[in-house]
């Protein structure tokens, strides 16, 4: 049901509306419908009661008989008031016979007196041929034929035979129901076009509002969207307007400090780097040269992993098979157990050195923790997948997500030949994003880890 249901603002707002028209024009029907039948009751009903009571009385009172006691015996005989008297039911079957309107005939005859017995009332389409219009003047017939329908009715009168009126009857609710049917769908054109046309009017300032914010990359400047649409829409755009300018503020304060921390960072390693070269111990200076190069590599992932945000690096059409082999080359070059499948030419939209990161560290942790890896290019489809594999002891299901938070590692010993300080896979996944990939781990059947990044193409 709810796959029917507009997602438009626009479409939404129209629904509700022509719901609220529905139920307004089906709240008027009712009542309508409710004021025709009391109509009816007191145009046609009441006047035919009167009729009858009338007629039914001169039969019943003897001094009101006077010469024409035989002549109202006799079949057919028209008494005063369009009342005709007959000593059989003049109603034949097939009769479409209204119950409602033969107790309501029925309660009034009882209010008036009179205690009938069976009684008739069928409702029928106007012909001029029937009695009726032979036996009036052009002009009444005239009316009735206007009126649509004729109102046939029958009362038995116990031990003195029947009477029957017929009179006219005011046009069905089908009428009726085609009379609201054009006023429900005038009211749809009168009041939807309007609120179509306000909808449309608040939507697309919100649609290239939506639209900008997905186009929003951190570090570039932007056209300001259209300030257009009703009051509140203007500011919630003049608001996001002034947020992107704050944002792209803040990362450009950002920046500098980052660089700041690293030139005052990188001065004293460099420093120390020196100086221990006065070390008389070989063993000593070579442990040492290692923990400055560890720190100048773990400042160098801190600040790539707070930059990654506005990339310096523009996007360009790479060969991915290309660069996957050559990091792959580079890990062979240090006698490293790493094998690459040859996969055909993939070009796609990259930031090439980033990328070559993310996959070197997938590659660099396989390598470590399993002792070598296996790498795979496909081609998808619609996208590429990049699988780095090992054999490995693999990750706890429960950690699989887990291990991608920084400063995260699974060995705790904080030991330097069992993995860094826990920003190589942050920093991969961190770039495989900004690409508008993913990676995913995973744990592989006989041992070991998969990890795959998906690239859309």
């Amino acid at each position: 049901m709810r796959r029917f249901f507009p997602k438009s603002l626009t479409g939404q707002i129209a629904l509700l509306v022509g719901i609220a028209l529905f139920l307004a024009q089906a709240i008027n029907f009712g009542l309508l419908l409710n004021e025709r039948r009391g109509a009816r009751f007191a145009q046609v009903i009441a006047p035919a009661v009167t009729r009858l009571a009338d007629a039914a009385e001169r039969i019943n009172n003897p001094a009101s008989r006077g010469a024409d006691e035989d002549a109202g015996n006799r079949p057919g005989h028209r008494l005063p008031q369009r009342v005709e008297r007959y000593a059989s039911n003049p109603l034949t079957p097939p009769l479409d016979r209204r119950p409602d309107l033969e107790n309501d005939i029925r309660n009034g005859l009882i209010d008036a007196g009179v205690q009938p017995g069976e009684v008739i009332a069928v409702t029928r389409p106007f012909r001029s041929d029937q009695l009726l219009t032979r036996k009036m003047s052009p002009g009444r017939a005239e009316r009735l034929r206007r009126l649509g329908a004729e109102l046939n009715v029958a009362v038995e009168l116990p031990g003195k035979g029947w009477l029957m009126l017929r009179s006219g009857w005011p046009r069905s609710e089908r009428a009726l129901i085609w009379q609201l049917l054009a006023q429900t769908l005038i009211l749809y054109v009168v009041v939807l076009l309007p609120v179509l046309w306000a909808g449309r009017r608040i939507a697309r300032p919100l649609r290239n509002l939506a639209q900008a914010t997905q186009r929003f990359r951190p570090g570039e400047q932007p056209d300001p969207v259209e300030e257009r649409g009703p009051g509140d829409v203007r500011a919630v755009i003049s608001a996001y307007n002034a947020l992107s300018l704050r944002v792209n503020a803040m990362l450009d304060e950002k920046d500098r400090m980052l660089g700041a921390i690293g030139h005052d960072l990188r001065t004293p390693l460099a420093a120390l780097r020196v100086r221990i070269e006065s070390v008389e111990d070989d063993e000593d200076r070579n442990r040492m040269a290692d923990t400055i190069d560890e720190m100048s590599r773990t400042l160098d992932d801190i600040l790539s992993l707070a930059r990654l945000g506005r990339p310096s690096e523009p996007m360009t059409e790479v060969d991915v098979s290309a660069l996957v082999d050559a990091v792959v080359e580079d890990f062979r070059d240090l006698d490293k157990d790493v094998t690459f499948e040859e996969a055909p030419r993939l070009t796609m939209r990259l930031r090439p050195s980033l990328m070559r990161r993310a996959v070197r560290n997938l590659i660099e942790n396989a390598v470590k923790y399993g002792g070598a890896a296996e790498v795979m290019l496909r081609n998808e489809g619609t996208h590429v997948a990049i699988h780095v594999c090992d054999r490995g002891p693999g990750i706890p299901p429960e950690k699989l997500d887990k291990v991608f938070d920084p400063f995260t590692r699974l060995e705790e010993s904080r030991n330097r030949d069992t993995g860094g300080v826990g920003l190589g896979l942050a920093l991969a996944r961190a770039i495989v994003r900004d690409a508008g990939g993913e990676i995913l781990l995973a744990n592989r059947d006989g041992g070991g880890l998969a990890a795959t990044i998906t690239l859309p193409r």
